[in-house]
């Protein structure tokens, strides 16, 4: 008889349990990303860190955690496109990597992680660190539980040529760089095959190559084309091996449409896209990722004397430029996603780019689709991310006020939910 008890006394433990991991969110509003609508009174039901049901009356189980956002904005989790959490602390100067160790640099990202994700983005597509793979070991610490951060998708190293873009330069030529500071160096179509097979190796979850000049880059030209069409195209045959997207850096024209026509998911920045550049991103779906805001940042640090000199040449008029070509992207119904170049500006501070958007041509809706929807198609991610659907991530935000008649009111998120776990309320 004592068994028996034993036993039913450990399945009511069980059910009692169960119902513990229930949370029911109660949401005023809703906005549906993927239908363009608010939907008013809903109720999310999460479990296991994903959603088990959502929708209007409908039962919450007895025991669950309760969570009041019945006079707030209720939102997915937002996702950047395009940011630089494993670089360590926020400096203007590429040179000052070299005054620290890997270790020294990944310790210091801890706080970027953190400040992002408490910012209301709970993913990243990281697009590259100086120190080759400290994304990596960043997006396995907040995978692990080890630190607090975004789900995070990392590029692993830039794929660059030789003294390009993505490269460390400006030192004199007998200067010798660690391994992780020129680890994606590759010149010719076979070199780039081997970079991305070293990536796709040491855990990468899409590749990053520069088709054009840097403007944050000692001895580059934004105007440049650097790697050729056949360079490009080798690097998206070869990730296409591994299942991985190829994102390409590109400020100029030519850089622009090499990679377009060579097959990459997103163009990074896409400052000087042309009227042709555009038709072919339309007619390839191809995604513009264009981070209209970090010029303010640029600028700020311009005046206080904090940005080297030959970067500020790089940048001269090129911050307005984006921005009207950006408007221009919007009107030919180009594919738009959210990405900040995160580093240039301060962390956790992301959002305050939507009001950019809006002001240059996107409707508020449409900036909110940039960075859930439509980030979440950019990444392949879309049964996972992008919206509150049963089965997705439960990541969710909160909002007071409405962000669809004011959109800098994401720049206040309030409540922060990542795979089930409050991060802030």
């Amino acid at each position: 008889m004592r068994n028996v008890l034993a036993v039913v006394l450990g399945l009511c433990s069980l059910c009692v349990a169960t119902r513990a991991q229930v949370t029911a969110i109660k949401a005023g509003r809703l906005i549906d990303p993927d239908s363009g609508t608010v939907l008013s009174n809903q109720v999310i039901l999460v479990k296991g860190g994903k959603i088990d049901a959502i929708g209007t009356g409908l039962t919450i189980p007895a025991g669950a955690n309760v969570i009041d956002l019945s006079g707030k904005t209720v939102l997915p989790g937002l996702v950047d496109c395009h940011t630089h959490l494993a670089d360590g602390v926020r400096v203007n100067d590429p040179f000052l990597q070299l005054k620290k160790t890997a270790a020294q640099v990944a310790l210091e990202s801890v706080p970027n992680a953190r400040a992002t994700l408490e910012s209301g983005f709970t993913t990243v597509r990281d697009v590259g660190a100086y120190r080759a793979l400290n994304d990596v070991a960043l997006r396995d610490a907040i995978a692990n539980g080890y630190i607090a951060g975004p789900r995070m998708f990392v590029a692993g190293a830039y794929v660059t040529i030789t003294g390009g873009a993505g490269a460390m330069t400006g030192m004199a030529p007998d200067v010798r760089l660690p391994w992780d500071l020129h680890y994606g160096e590759a010149d010719g179509p076979w070199e780039v095959r081997q970079v991305i097979r070293k990536l796709a190796h040491d855990g990468a979850d899409h590749i990053k190559i520069l088709s054009s000049g840097a403007v944050l880059t000692y001895g580059s030209n934004p105007n440049s084309q650097e790697f050729t069409p056949e360079e490009l195209q080798a690097a998206v045959d070869e990730a296409s091996h591994f299942g991985l997207r190829v994102e390409a850096h590109a400020h100029s024209p030519a850089g622009i449409k090499n990679a377009i026509r060579a097959g990459v998911a997103s163009i990074e920045h896409a400052t000087m896209i042309d009227d042709e550049g555009l038709t072919l991103a339309k007619a390839h779906g191809t995604y513009l990722d264009m981070d209209i805001y970090d010029e303010e940042c640029i600028q700020e640090d311009s005046r206080a004397g904090t940005m080297p000199k030959e970067f500020l040449q790089h940048d001269a008029e090129l911050g307005q430029f984006q921005r009207e070509r950006f408007r221009q992207a919007v009107k030919a119904g180009v594919k738009m996603s959210f990405g900040t170049d995160a580093g240039v500006c301060a962390y956790g501070t992301g959002a305050r780019q939507f009001a950019f958007m809006v002001k240059y041509g996107m409707t508020p809706m449409q900036a909110i689709q940039s960075a859930t929807s439509s980030a979440a198609d950019l990444l392949g991610r879309s049964n996972e991310l992008g919206s509150l659907k049963p089965g997705k991530y439960a990541d969710v935000i909160a909002v007071s006020g409405d962000p669809l008649q004011d959109i800098r009111i994401l720049e206040h998120v309030e409540f922060v939910m990542k795979d089930g776990k409050v991060w802030k309320q």
